[in-house]
């Protein structure tokens, strides 16, 4: 287990600095966002696992030869008060600061899902007052405002789709159909989900580039994501037009802009999508639409997908593998 620490804290390097930076600077994954998405989830959990493995694994190195072994040896000595000789203070301190850097991303999470939860009742009540049932269509209420406003407003069998009457006004019905549809897919994949956890990985380790990389990235490819399941309603340069048109007011297709009085809310806090400042830019979206890629091969998509299950497989052996490099 003494190896397997260390090679635990190199794929917690690797994974916390040149992957993600590559990553972010890749041109395929606007070509195939789902399968992105899955390689930065894998990167994120791997590289946190990787991160407290080195740290729980080295510390308890001398009295077990796997992670198992190891904790039920610990657990022998706390619990049953069995001498603890062979645990220099080195290994406790290691010990010490995996299970508190665990116990800081566990807390981060829970703290992190309970703003935005308030953050988004808060808005919801606002909405109430503000806002009037869409009456063409359900789960869509209509705020008035000049500017064009679209986002969406996760809450499980309470989520709506919010509107300005300024959109309603400036775009087509088929426009306003991919404005629907793009919100809509927001909701229906569970987008805020993912940007609650890539929220609290940021908000735990903000000096950690993956943490950064991560959240950004995620917020472009559910704009992509988003696109995409539009494009299956309305043709291209509809959905252009779209974009175009509601880039053009004070937010995006899925901005968290200040309408009729509701103060906007964080990226990971209201929308499924991403913000106007923190999201994919315009250009960018538009720039995809406007010269479409072809997707990636499958090959490819096995490839990447392939290396997102490596990744998770990797240090999970390490911690787990009885009597690994002793």
């Amino acid at each position: 287990m003494f190896w397997a620490s260390y090679l635990l804290a190199g794929l917690a390097i690797i994974l916390a600095w040149p992957v993600p930076v590559l990553l972010s600077r890749a041109k395929w994954p606007a070509r195939s966002p789902f399968t992105a998405m899955v390689l930065w989830q894998a990167i994120a959990l791997a590289g946190g696992l990787s991160m407290i493995g080195a740290m729980l694994t080295w510390g308890l190195e001398p009295i077990g030869d796997n992670l198992a072994q190891g904790i039920s040896a610990l657990w022998d000595i706390l619990i049953q008060r069995r001498p603890a000789e062979t645990l220099g203070l080195v290994h406790v301190f290691a010990i010490s600061a995996a299970l508190l850097l665990s116990a800081h991303l566990v807390f981060t999470l829970l703290l992190t899902f309970y703003r935005i939860q308030g953050a988004r009742r808060r808005h919801r009540d606002m909405l109430n007052l503000l806002s009037s049932p869409s009456l063409d269509a359900p789960a869509t209420l209509v705020i008035p405002h000049p500017s064009p406003v679209a986002y969406c407003l996760p809450g499980g069998a309470q989520s709506v789709t919010v509107l300005s009457d300024g959109l309603m006004d400036i775009l087509t019905e088929s426009e306003l159909s991919a404005v629907m549809t793009h919100e809509k897919a927001h909701l229906s994949q569970r987008h805020h989900l993912l940007l609650w956890a890539f929220a609290a990985w940021r908000a735990a380790l903000p000096w950690l580039p993956t943490s950064q990389l991560a959240q950004r990235s995620v917020n472009e490819l559910i704009e992509m994501l988003a696109d995409d399941e539009a494009l299956k309603k309305v043709d291209r340069p509809t959905l252009i037009r779209a974009v175009a048109i509601v880039g053009s007011g004070a937010g995006s297709v899925s901005g968290t802009e200040s309408a009729a009085g509701i103060p906007a809310a964080s990226t990971a806090t209201v929308t499924g999508g991403g913000s106007a400042g923190e999201g994919v830019g315009m250009a960018g979206r538009l720039s995809r639409l406007l010269t479409p890629q072809p997707p990636l091969p499958q090959w490819a998509k096995a490839l990447v997908q392939a290396c997102s299950v490596l990744l998770l497989a990797v240090p999970t052996v390490l911690l787990f593998a009885p009597g690994l490099i002793h």
